[in-house]
């Protein structure tokens, strides 16, 4: 019988607006086995002493950092994009973490898109953490369409040594989520499970409320080789009350337990 060892973390932005030590009470009260820190505009999640202050007082390990690679963190650890991945390796090299998220580049970062693909090699070549590279989705207007990323939003399409797969960006994509699972491989390493309803706009709704398939996703990492982290990225802006979030990201924690143990228990 097979018994998924498969940790399942929080990601901080999960409970935006709230602040990142908000992030680390709930995994430690819930049940989570980690965190992935966002590092944004919140000096919590760029200070990488409060954080292990906050990891060792709720005894919830911090398993991934997350590059502020978004439009929101543009000027968050300086704009220069390599300096920013530098500083993440070594966050997460200093704070026990094994991966970090990182978005390709905007098209309008010229340089940085062109060197983007031999410089993620290089550094990934230089330390033993992940730099798993996430899909990301074609910013859409109406009936238009804009490809905002370069190389390309299809991570797919190029030679990453590790992949990031966001099923809420796979549905905003309107891609077929688990044929860009079979096309990353072994080289999947990490996992943002939200779900979506193939909307235009990036939901991260809680897992089994979209259309995305979380369950199927997580019953066929459990049966294979998947060795990564499974991490809940979702959206509770719209939660009315701290205790109504509390209850969304208790949901999706149980939701994903229990498909990564339903392969166990078919055995």
């Amino acid at each position: 019988m097979h018994v998924p060892d498969t940790k399942v973390a929080l990601s901080t932005a999960s409970v935006y607006p709230a602040n990142t030590a908000t992030a680390f009470e709930l995994a430690g009260r819930l049940g989570y086995d980690g965190v992935e820190v966002m590092v944004w505009n919140d000096p919590i999640s760029q200070d990488i002493e409060a954080l292990r202050r906050l990891s060792d007082a709720h005894r919830v390990p911090i398993l991934a950092v997350h590059a502020p690679c978004l439009l929101i963190t543009q000027r968050v650890w300086t704009t220069d994009p390599w300096t920013k991945l530098v500083r993440a390796r070594a966050a997460a090299e200093k704070l026990g973490a094994d991966t970090v998220v990182v978005h390709p580049p905007f098209r309008w970062q010229r340089q940085y898109a062109r060197e983007f693909v031999e410089g993620i090699a290089r550094m990934a070549g230089e330390t033993h953490v992940r730099f798993a590279v996430e899909n990301m989705y074609p910013w859409r207007y109406r009936d238009r369409e804009m490809l905002a990323y370069a190389p390309g939003w299809d991570v797919t399409e190029e030679d990453y040594r590790h992949f990031t797969v966001d099923l809420s960006h796979a549905a905003t994509s309107r891609i077929d989520a688990l044929e860009m699972v079979r096309r990353m491989g072994d080289r999947l390493a990490h996992v943002h499970l939200a779900d979506g309803s193939g909307s235009g706009k990036d939901e991260h709704l809680i897992p089994g409320r979209g259309k995305q398939p979380c369950g199927q996703l997580l019953e066929q990492l459990a049966r294979g080789t998947f060795d990564g982290h499974i991490v809940l990225e979702v959206n509770t802006r719209r939660s009315a009350s701290p205790a109504e979030r509390e209850a969304d990201l208790a949901e999706a924690l149980a939701f994903t337990r229990l498909h990564l143990a339903t392969p166990a228990r078919r055995a």
